[in-house]
């Protein structure tokens, strides 16, 4: 399986000066019965500067997490007859009442032209369809500008594994030969800091920490980007507070972070992470953040406990937000950018 790409400067590249061009410039001057030939000063150009190719790609190292997902069907048998007891699935794995009856319809109607019996067959129906339902234009994170370093903001409620995360996407970024620079903005928690400052280390990322207890985050944030503009960085993370009980509070917040980051460069993606085994609950903290926080894509983890997979088409169909990383267990490489065939076919088994 191919690997994935993000964009970058090239670090060799400068500006080339090309040698200024010296023209001399003939005057002819014409006298009775003679030609003379006077040669004027020469005038030379300014140097003209060419730009190398500035962008290189990178390939960043691809796994495979449909191993990590639960299938749908450990309780059914997947026959033509018991294609009603697949809604009832549907709707436990929190696809939602509406998605499942649509899929379920789905599925006879391309039974029925096919001819189809087969648990095999019915399987692969429903694998493509969901595939084809999961399948957006948006699912890369946008790391294709340029215009360095890339800043990512990440959002989410305590516990739902937003700090972790963090720390296996910057080790991956690492692993592709990114360089990256960690912001430790959740300042309200000494334990966030301290257990993003582990994460650093272990994934060979610098980090930016508070200075004085109870730091402003935004003050974190923006000495982070700095630092990452300082120290040459490809990508910045920052990890954010999670404190969705009180939204205005968030809010304003987060529109402060922004400010201040976008006064050096602009942020190149929001995300929300999201505990996958807390289903329609993670729906709806999906909802009160995109209020809020301006929020451009979903980071799914822990799917490696749930059965709950589903959330991915609600979260899609109701919120049309992208999910664009998947979380599958503890370890530092436990961690995926989402595939729409490989986590339908985990699902489906």
């Amino acid at each position: 399986m191919a690997g994935l790409i993000f964009w970058r400067k090239k670090k060799e590249d400068k500006a080339q000066v090309v040698e200024p061009i010296v023209e001399p410039v003939i005057e002819s001057i014409v006298e009775p019965a003679t030609l003379e030939t006077v040669v004027a000063e020469p005038v030379v150009s300014e140097p003209e500067l060419v730009l190398s190719p500035v962008l290189e790609a990178v390939e960043l190292p691809k796994r495979k997490f449909s191993g990590g997902i639960r299938s749908l069907f450990s309780r059914i048998k997947f026959d033509v007859e018991n294609l009603n007891d697949l809604e009832d699935v549907l709707i436990q794995a929190d696809f939602g009442v509406d998605a499942a009856e649509k899929i379920v319809a789905q599925i006879k109607a391309r039974a029925k032209s096919s001819g189809a019996k087969t648990e095999a067959e019915l399987k692969q129906i429903l694998t493509d369809l969901l595939t084809e339902a999961f399948t957006r234009d948006d699912i890369a994170l946008k790391l294709d500008s340029g215009v360095q370093p890339y800043v990512i903001l990440v959002v989410g409620v305590n516990g739902a594994g937003k700090t972790t995360t963090i720390g296996k996407l910057a080790n991956w970024l690492v692993q592709g030969g990114a360089k990256v620079t960690l912001g430790a903005a959740d300042t309200f928690r000494a334990a966030a800091v301290e257990q993003l400052a582990t994460w650093a280390t272990r994934s060979r990322s610098e980090i930016v920490k508070p200075t004085t207890e109870g730091q402003e985050p935004a003050s974190v944030a923006y000495e982070t980007v700095e630092k990452a503009i300082a120290n040459g960085s490809d990508i910045a993370i920052i990890d954010t507070a999670g404190r969705l009980q009180n939204k205005q509070g968030l809010m304003d917040e987060l529109a402060k972070v922004r400010r201040v980051i976008e006064k050096q460069i602009p942020i190149s993606e929001v995300l929300l992470v999201l505990d996958a085994t807390t289903g329609q609950n993670a729906l709806a903290q999906a909802r009160a953040f995109a209020e809020v926080a301006q929020v451009t894509g979903i980071v799914l983890t822990k799917l490696d406990g749930t059965a709950k997979g589903g959330i991915v088409y609600a979260i899609q169909e109701q919120l049309n937000l992208p999910i664009k990383l998947v979380g599958v267990g503890e370890g530092i490489d436990d961690f995926a950018f989402f595939d729409a065939e490989e986590f339908a076919q985990g699902l489906v088994g």
